[in-house]
């Protein structure tokens, strides 16, 4: 499983002031643990006013950069002027590694976010979303993904580098969401097979009780359907163990090696009083 660790957020309270007191060792550490915890790809989001989003962002992609040097940056901003920014930022370094957060089927998305991805060749966050929304239906968001995935294919980006996200809608308002989204996946997966998938559980358990049980549940059954990636809480210990249990049942961690190795660190499993 490759986990975008999602902790890097303006629209978090306490990442928000440390953007604006200029916490540089809050930032850092939120990175440094993240990537710690097994998260290969930083989701890093300003989340300030268009005029200062440019130099929030390059503020956090220079803290982040310097606590874990190996992860994968990913840009995360509705902003083109900060992407554009922030990704000559990211080009400079050595290697330059670098993922956008995200493509619609919006029409600015498409004509802000796609040039920059085919210039800088960055992997890509893709979402099942258009002007009119996300649709309710398994065919409504694989004709926006065959349209964004033909698109991306034009601009020359191989499918290998893009990430697809089907949406994840909460079961408390639509009881069949997480059935959509499940069988979104699989389809996505029978006709994409090179591309990767990736969503944001927690959507699913919004507005409901146990949110963490039914956080794990969905991981369970998400991989089972081929997802290969999640933007998520590396630190969650409880959903560590679920998503790496899963892997393991499904015959996808030989002989279990990662599944102890991790119980033996100390990194899943109850927390020693």
């Amino acid at each position: 499983m490759i986990i975008i660790g999602e902790k890097i957020n303006g629209t978090r309270k306490k990442v928000a002031e440390a953007i604006a007191a200029r916490n540089e060792d809050f930032i850092k550490d939120l990175a440094f643990s993240q990537f710690k915890a097994g998260a290969l790809y930083l989701d890093v989001n300003a989340g300030t006013l268009p005029a200062q989003e440019p130099a929030d962002l390059v503020w956090l992609i220079e803290l982040t950069h310097q606590a874990a040097p190996e992860a994968i940056i990913c840009l995360d901003s509705a902003n083109p002027d900060a992407l554009a920014t922030g990704l000559e930022k990211v080009k400079s370094f050595n290697p330059p590694k670098i993922m956008i957060n995200s493509l619609s089927g919006e029409s600015k998305r498409v004509e802000g976010v796609l040039p920059l991805a085919a210039k800088y060749s960055t992997e890509l966050i893709v979402l099942a979303l258009d002007d009119q929304g996300i649709p309710e239906t398994v065919e409504g968001r694989l004709n926006i993904i065959r349209r964004l995935i033909g698109l991306c294919r034009d601009n020359g980006l191989e499918d290998e580098k893009l990430f697809i996200d089907p949406l994840v809608m909460t079961i408390s308002t639509n009881i069949k969401a997480g059935l959509v989204t499940l069988d979104t996946i699989k389809a996505i997966k029978s006709e994409f097979p090179k591309v990767h998938q990736t969503c944001g559980h927690s959507n699913i358990s919004f507005g409901m009780p146990l949110r963490s049980i039914i956080n794990q549940s969905f991981m369970a059954l998400t991989i089972y359907a081929g997802l290969d990636s999640a933007i998520s809480d590396p630190e969650n210990r409880d959903l560590k163990a679920a998503t790496m249990a899963t892997e393991a049942l499904l015959g996808m961690d030989r002989h279990c090696l990662k599944f102890n190795k991790a119980f033996r660190a100390k990194q899943i499993g109850p927390i020693a009083l």
